[in-house]
C-alpha cells in the first residue's frame, strides 16, 4: 500500500482523537492553511507577487477582472495569513506596495506545481465533468 495513504490515515486518526478531546475537524491545520490560499484570487495575487512587488493598482490592471473590493479583501487575507507584506511609502498622496514575505515565498513553489498540473489537466477534468453531469441527467 501507498505509504502516503498510510500517512493521512494516521494523520486523520490523531484528528479524530482529537476529536474526541473536545477538538473539531474545523482544527485541521490542513484545512485551516488550504482555506486561506483557496481563494479564487489568492493564487493569482500570489503567483504576480512572486515575480515581483506590486503597487495596489499594478495589481489592479493586472488583474483587470478583480474588483478594487476583492482585490483589497484577499491582499488583507493574504496579509493576515503572513504570505503577503505590505508597505506604505511616505509620499503625498502615500503609496503603498506589496512583497511575499518568507513565508509567501516558500509557499510559491508548491502553488506553482499545482498551477501548472491544473493547466495540463484542465481538459480532463473538464471532460470528466462534463461526463458525469450527462449521466446526472
Amino acid at each position: 500500500m501507498d505509504s502516503k495513504i498510510l500517512n493521512l490515515k494516521s494523520k486523520l486518526e490523531i484528528y479524530k482523537a482529537a476529536m474526541a478531546d473536545g477538538a473539531n475537524f474545523s482544527d485541521c491545520p490542513v484545512r485551516d492553511v488550504i482555506r486561506g490560499i483557496n481563494g479564487k484570487w489568492s493564487p493569482l495575487l500570489v503567483m504576480a507577487l512572486a515575480e515581483k512587488p506590486y503597487r495596489f493598482g499594478e495589481l489592479r490592471r493586472l488583474v483587470p477582472d478583480i474588483s478594487q473590493r476583492m482585490l483589497t479583501q484577499t491582499l488583507l487575507e493574504l496579509q493576515r495569513d503572513g504570505y503577503v507584506h505590505r508597505e506604505v511609502f511616505p509620499t503625498k498622496p502615500p503609496s503603498v506596495e506589496y512583497s511575499l514575505t518568507d513565508l509567501g515565498r516558500s509557499m510559491f513553489d508548491p502553488l506553482y506545481q499545482l498551477v501548472q498540473w491544473a493547466e495540463l489537466n484542465h481538459d480532463a477534468v473538464s471532460a470528466a465533468r462534463a461526463a458525469f453531469d450527462a449521466t446526472q441527467a
